[in-house]
């Protein structure tokens, strides 16, 4: 089946649809906390906004066209991460700065020449305002974009805005061990654990109290209504596509359940399938026997579906690949990075002869390491460890990590 016109229907929701919040919403967002406040500190101000489609409030207009209405401020230039203004662009590729046809303002890239605000893009800019939707997931790349704008801030003497919003794994779940200090990249710019379990404000508030050695001028405004037992479909708000992979708040689950082995030649959906990141697959797999594989683990809020599809774009679409389609309970699933490995395990036993490190190609697996935070977890299970090894070999860093982080936590 092609699923091509599913894929940029996507696409073009992520531009031209606005999100308003269902009847029942139970959380407002930093923005609208801010402009409640009547946008404390920004009377006369020129501002900079760090943003994309998915800074809306949380009836799904957009944080720019918000600021860019105000009479008492000036917002005179936006700063854009991975996949663009419109979130469009696919991952990993070159974002232009450009101007904005509408408005005038220019756009300025932070995945292009530079992802780093330089000084010359913040000349005339008084304070930089922060509106991103994150996903919860540390090598996400919007929390390293996160850092090094404060950086750039404290650097200039300018001061950081963050209009905090939901982080939809919650703000209980924490999962994985931390990042080798050779490791540290884009995807592991921090030395937490995979699944953080932090709002992008609380992430802020560690980022400058515990990355930086000279911390910016840090202004944080809360959401409402929000705990961290509530995962995104507790929140009652609409769920805007933050990048061409994730148009669901499920691919955000599925991104930690699934997105370390897509560069191994298993594909986990994403760019061939209308559901990226809830796919386990690849060529040749019993996706019958998998699934009965995976689903014998019982893995609490997790079940495992046999699927089979050809995928829609790429090389590989008269390829027929086979095996799971994942399913995540939001609220009661047990474990969510550890899937990744249960995949391995089982694909291990299904396919003896076939090892998907050898075989993935020398970028992937560059790419599987350096998500990973270092080579250790893909040591350890070439030798024979196993995805229940792997976990309770994370359980120290994640017991420091929680309590490490308490001294970050905006709300109960």
């Amino acid at each position: 089946m092609n699923l091509l016109p599913a894929l940029a229907l996507f696409a073009g929701l992520i531009v031209a649809q606005t999100w308003p919040a269902t009847a029942a919403a139970a959380v407002t967002l930093g923005i609208d906390t801010f402009a409640e406040k009547g946008f404390p500190g920004l009377s006369g101000k020129r501002v900079g906004l760090v943003t994309n489609q998915s800074g809306v409030n949380a009836q799904g207009v957009r944080t720019s066209e918000i600021l860019s209405r105000r009479k008492e401020f000036r917002l005179v230039a936006l700063f854009t991460p991975e996949h663009g203004i419109n979130g469009t662009v696919p991952a990993g590729e070159y974002v232009e700065s450009h101007r904005d046809a509408r408005s005038g303002i220019w756009v300025h890239s932070l995945y292009g020449k530079t992802r780093k605000p330089t000084p010359a893009m913040l000349q005339g800019v008084d304070v930089l305002v922060y509106d991103l939707q994150d996903l919860g997931s540390r090598s996400y790349t919007f929390i390293s974009t996160l850092g090094l704008v404060m950086q750039a801030a404290a650097e200039a003497g300018i001061p950081v805005y963050v209009l905090d919003r939901p982080n939809p794994l919650g703000g209980l779940r924490v999962e994985g061990g931390g990042v080798d200090p050779a490791w540290r990249t884009f995807v592991a710019q921090y030395d937490i654990p995979y699944v953080y379990g932090l709002t992008p404000a609380e992430l802020a508030w560690w980022i400058n109290d515990r990355w930086l050695a000279r911390p910016c001028d840090l202004h944080v405004f809360k959401m409402g209504g929000w705990s961290r037992s509530m995962v995104w479909a507790d929140t009652g708000l609409r769920w805007v596509p933050t990048s061409p992979n994730i148009p669901f708040a499920a691919s955000a689950w599925g991104y930690a359940a699934t997105g370390l082995v897509g560069d191994l030649g298993i594909t986990n959906g994403a760019k061939v399938t209308a559901y990226p990141f809830e796919v386990l697959a690849a060529e040749n797999v019993d996706g019958a026997l998998m699934a009965a594989s995976l689903n014998a683990l019982g893995l609490a809020g997790t079940r495992f579906e046999p699927l089979s599809f050809y995928p829609s774009s790429g090389k590989f679409t008269r390829v027929r690949y086979t095996g799971v389609r994942v399913r995540l309970d939001p609220r009661n699933a047990q474990t969510l990075l550890s899937v990744n490995f249960h995949a391995l395990d089982v694909l291990r036993k299904l396919q003896p002869q076939r090892n998907f490190f050898a075989r993935a190609q020398a970028d992937g697996l560059a790419m599987f390491d350096k998500i990973n935070g270092g080579p250790g977890n893909r040591v350890a299970w070439m030798r024979g460890r196993s995805a229940a090894d792997l976990s309770r070999s994370w359980a120290p860093f994640e017991e420091r990590w929680r309590i490490e982080r308490k001294s970050y936590l905006l709300y109960p």
